[in-house]
């Protein structure tokens, strides 16, 4: 039997980069997936691909910063399926920048997508998962927001955000059935990574004991095994998947 047979997963983010890692393991797994994005061409793209591979996938696009976007995305999915088993809280965005040169405007989008749309999607999936008596969000931190990054003031506020988020959305829905944990990747080979100097990326090297950076699908195996029965009992944790490099 394979892990997520026929659940329901919403994977915001899910066209591009981990999101997109991500659909793949749970449509291996048996998940009926949702691929949740902005990126329509590529979402569609994904979808086709999924359903070539006998997947059963649908693309939604939406904006998790908009409330009403969000919420219309899980009528959808509602009416598509009848249920959310897994909600994926992986979209997000960096707007880079030293604190005396940040921008307002960056400063707001950066909150708005990475924690405001982790409270929209979570809370229009939440109503649903409590009439099941069961269900998995897992959100996307970062050791940024558990650290703290040089240049990331808006990225390490909304990933310390998110893990505030999880441990009290974890004592108020755990009582429900409903498990809510984060992963907090490292320096993963996306392209939110690509444009980062060699130099830059050799002492990186130099500092995760592994010796490499890690790759979309380190992180896409950690969201399956907490969306999975294997962590049935794990709950407002933060699973770090950085190669050991803030041990």
């Amino acid at each position: 039997m394979r892990r997520l047979q026929e659940r329901v997963a919403i994977i915001t983010g899910g066209a591009n980069g981990i999101g997109r890692e991500t659909a793949y393991t749970f449509s291996k797994e048996g998940a009926q997936v949702v691929v949740a994005d902005f990126d329509e061409e590529a979402g569609k793209e994904l979808v086709a691909y999924l359903k070539e591979m006998n997947g059963e996938a649908m693309f939604v696009q939406v904006d998790v910063s908009d409330a009403d976007s969000v919420n219309r995305m899980v009528d959808t999915v509602i009416q598509a399926y009848g249920r959310i088993d897994v909600l994926i809280n992986n979209a997000g965005i960096t707007r880079d920048a030293m604190l005396t040169c940040l921008s307002e405007e960056d400063w707001k989008k950066v909150l708005d997508v990475n924690l405001t749309g982790v409270f929209n999607c979570t809370k229009a999936v939440a109503p649903h998962m409590i009439e099941q008596g069961k269900g998995k969000i897992i959100n996307t931190s970062s050791i940024s927001g558990v650290y703290g990054n040089i240049g990331q003031t808006n990225y390490a506020a909304s990933k310390a955000g998110v893990v505030g988020l999880t441990r009290t959305w974890a004592k108020e829905l755990g009582q429900k059935g409903i498990n809510v944990n984060a992963v907090a990747p490292g320096f993963i080979q996306t392209d939110m990574v690509a444009d980062v100097p060699e130099k830059v990326i050799e002492r990186m090297l130099e500092q995760i004991p592994i010796q490499r950076l890690g790759r979309p699908v380190d992180v896409a195996k950690a969201y399956l095994y907490l969306a999975s029965d294997d962590a049935d009992y794990v709950n407002g944790t933060v699973l770090h998947v950085d190669g050991g490099i803030m041990m």
